[in-house]
């Protein structure tokens, strides 16, 4: 089975220069305590786009989502070649021809896994029976008549009391003795037939309700106890499996993953892209010099997943297991970052003094660290390392992303609050560049629509006329290149994805930017064409205008 594949396949070589790097897989090292690291480089990012112009040709793999993997590799004789991972099966296979095999150790459990699988297979389908159990509708229908029953009798008898008080204060004054005696016994009896009629109904309501209760309380139990079993039947072939998935580092040390993961690991680890793809070249002397993994199909309701969008490695299955697998690995030279003036390794700062620094932050890396484990790499945990006051340095505003440009962070607290305040007041003056893949008409216009970021499917941001915020940008058109539109923004308030979504609505341009797979681009690219260019405000301290301006890289 082939499994090796030339550069040519998936990408122009010649046209692939740069190898800037956006991402580090990386571990600790279990014996000798030292970081490891694998990076996720331009060159790898293109080869992974290459290859997600082959899904997008072929309708079998949109049929469901899942993540791919590309490692890119060299061979003793220095030669690069290709390696290529989905993660669990494809559409019901392990094998598929081209694509890096499971780790071994499936097969080992293939007959065990097989039965379990029918068991819970037959447990969900009764599970599926159980909850569409008809006495359920039915029950909620007569619970409901009966309610709506009870509920217009007691407005009758409210209404019958009301009168029989209203009675009892006019015969009072009009009645003998012992004509009032007999009235107010009427009434009494009339009072006592209503709460018969009550209880009846009330009984009636039980002998047709309680049946059909005890039915869905028993169904309800035999769906807990399936749901128990299932549980079970998942913890044991699991625990199998970690038993009998054996990883190769490049050490050549091997290990299972029950091994590895003692207190237990989530259902599919060893399945995942990295794993196979670090495991396969571990065991076929090849050395990893970069890796991609990326989204391709749809999300499921559980999963915010963006067909498309690169992800680093999951903080529950892959990330524990990078230390054992990177083990062994010979360091790539590192790749330089920038200098700025001096000479010194750094990010690519356009501006410095003693209150603030600018940069120029390339695309692909956050401008703040993210709340898990994979995405700590940003702006700001950078310069935290390399500059002696960087722990102090707070980001003044964000981009996203995937777009590059101008970064403004603070070195003190005074300043970031006096930056902040123009920022918020609306006095520092921002333009972007974009492509636009489409052709826009109109030579310039402002675009006023307000954007609602939905808590249900962020980072999605929606216009929205109830609850939007005001949101205004201007553009200017720069040049029309073909298919598509050089475009200059300026927005006016600063929004998430503002320039995004008044690129992509059709209520704004209905043009998305080049490579904005979020809002819809279908176009390949490899990279979101949106780039910060110029940023012009008062210096708080010095009390003079800066204005900032770097090279858009597209």
């Amino acid at each position: 089975m082939v499994v090796l594949h030339p550069l040519s396949d998936f990408i122009d070589c010649d046209a692939i220069s740069d190898s800037s790097c956006s991402y580090w897989y990386e571990g600790r090292c279990l014996e000798s305590g030292n970081r490891l690291k694998l990076p996720r480089t331009s060159m790898s990012e293109a080869i992974a786009h290459g290859l997600m112009q082959e899904l997008a040709n072929n309708d079998c793999y949109s049929c469901e989502g899942k993540m791919y993997g590309i490692l890119l590799v060299e061979l003793p004789n220095g030669e690069k070649w290709v390696l290529k991972a989905f993660s669990g099966l494809l559409n019901g296979c392990s094998v598929v021809d081209g694509w890096v095999p499971p780790i071994p150790g499936r097969d080992e459990v293939a007959f065990e896994e097989a039965r379990t699988l029918a068991q819970l297979d037959a447990i969900k389908q009764e599970l599926l029976t159980l909850k569409q159990l008809t006495e359920r509708q039915q029950y909620e229908t007569l619970l409901n008549d009966f309610e709506q029953q009870l509920q217009a009798m007691s407005d009758r008898h409210r209404d019958c009391k009301h009168q029989r008080q209203e009675k009892r204060q006019q015969i009072c004054k009009t009645l003998s003795p012992e004509a009032l005696t007999i009235a107010l016994e009427q009434l009494d009896e009339e009072s006592r037939q209503q709460g018969i009629e009550r209880r009846q109904l009330k009984r009636q309501q039980n002998a047709v309700l309680q049946p059909l209760q005890q039915l869905i309380a028993a169904t309800d139990t035999r769906i807990s106890e399936l749901k128990q079993q299932r549980k079970a039947l998942s913890r044991q072939l699991q625990a199998q499996m970690q038993a009998s998935y054996s990883l190769t580092n490049f050490s050549g040390r091997s290990q299972s993953l029950q091994e590895l993961m003692p207190g237990g690991s989530p259902t599919g680890t060893g399945d995942c892209c990295a794993p196979k793809l670090l495991h396969y070249a571990a065991t076929h002397n090849l050395k990893p010099l970069a890796m991609a993994e990326f989204w391709w199909g749809a999300s499921s309701a559980n999963q915010d997943k963006i067909q498309g969008e690169f992800y680093g490695a999951c903080a529950e299955r892959c990330q524990p297991l990078m230390g054992f697998l990177l083990s062994g690995l010979r360091p790539n030279p590192p790749t330089p970052l920038p200098c700025r003036e001096g000479g010194e390794v750094t990010l690519p700062i356009i501006y410095e003094d003693e209150w603030l620094i600018a940069v120029n932050k390339p695309a692909g890396l956050l401008s703040i660290p993210g709340r898990y484990r994979d995405r700590q790499d940003s702006i700001l945990s950078r310069l935290g390392h390399l500059l002696p006051d960087g722990m102090a340095l707070a980001s003044v505003h964000r981009l996203d992303q995937e777009t590059s440009g101008i970064l403004l962070l603070a070195r003190d607290r005074q300043t970031h609050r006096q930056l902040s305040q123009q920022f918020q007041q609306r006095q520092v003056h921002k333009v972007y560049e974009a492509i636009l893949a489409g052709v826009v008409t109109v030579e310039q216009g402002v675009i006023n629509l307000p954007l609602w970021g939905d808590p249900e499917n962020r980072p999605y941001q929606k216009v929205d006329w109830q609850h939007g915020k005001p949101s205004l940008t201007h553009f200017q058109i720069m040049a029309r290149e073909g298919d598509y539109t050089r475009v200059e923004f300026t927005p006016l308030t600063g929004r998430t994805h503002q320039l995004r979504v008044h690129s992509a609505d059709v209520r704004g341009l209905g043009i998305t930017i080049l490579g904005d797979r979020l809002y819809g681009c279908c176009a390949v690219a490899s990279r979101l064409h949106l780039h910060a260019r110029e940023l012009r405000f008062k210096h708080p301290q010095l009390n003079e205008t800066i204005h900032l301006h770097v090279k858009t890289p597209f």
